[in-house]
């Protein structure tokens, strides 16, 4: 436990159970609106323009196509007992 911590725990002893239940309450709700910024969900726009074109040197639909050949092939010869 960190000084600061056990200074402050100290420092909550001496309030009355009212205080300390507003103590909590503030708490709470700091961390409440604190979570909502830690929880915003990213949007795929935010990633728009990160990657540079065409990543890893190749369209990407030269890609989807290019595996899916790739796929079918392989399938291909699985069937085939190769």
């Amino acid at each position: 436990m960190s000084p600061l911590l056990e200074h402050l725990l100290q420092q909550v002893e001496q309030l009355t159970p009212e205080d300390r239940l507003e103590l909590i309450r503030q708490i709470a709700q700091g961390l409440k609106q604190s979570e909502v910024v830690v929880r915003a969900k990213p949007r795929w726009s935010d990633l728009k323009g990160m990657a540079p074109y065409p990543m890893m040197g190749e369209d990407a639909q030269e890609w989807v196509s290019r595996t899916r050949r790739d796929g079918d092939e392989h399938r291909s010869q699985v069937l085939r007992g190769e």
